[in-house]
């Protein structure tokens, strides 16, 4: 039997990946609690709670991500993570900063569009109440 001695990660968001390379070890949080992935372990499907996502590089380096809710599959030596939004920290320390500052931004933008649809919606009927208005 061939053993697996590490796994190709990917990281992506809605629009962009935010980290794709070879690790040793995962550790991450699902609903019912922590767990961790080494490259030989079962095939794995679970989804992600707002939580630190830390990787255990080839190299020996460590990186963490602070992530939002998402979805984890992990199957032979690839494993694939989807959130709806993460950062890349330093360390921990900075990492609930920069959480903290990303995740505020994003939610303004969100909030910023949801008004914009909103008005578009409006719009739409208030257009479409017109043309069935009769003599117009």
């Amino acid at each position: 039997m061939n053993m697996a001695t590490e796994m190709q990660v990917t990281l992506r968001l809605p629009i962009s990946t935010l980290f794709e390379g070879r690790a040793t070890r995962l550790i991450g949080v699902a609903p019912n609690g922590a767990f961790g992935l080494l490259p030989n372990h079962i095939d794995f499907v679970t989804a992600l709670v707002p939580s630190v996502l830390t990787l255990e590089l080839t190299d020996g380096r460590e990186e963490i991500f602070g992530i939002d809710e998402g979805l984890l599959i992990k199957r032979g030596a690839e494993v694939s993570a989807s959130v709806l939004r993460g950062v890349r920290g330093l360390d921990l320390g900075s990492l609930q900063e920069t959480v903290e500052a990303k995740f505020v931004q994003m939610d303004d933008e969100e909030r910023q569009a949801r008004s914009a649809l909103s008005r578009l919606e409006a719009d739409m009927v208030r257009r479409f109440a017109e043309l069935q208005r009769p003599g117009l």
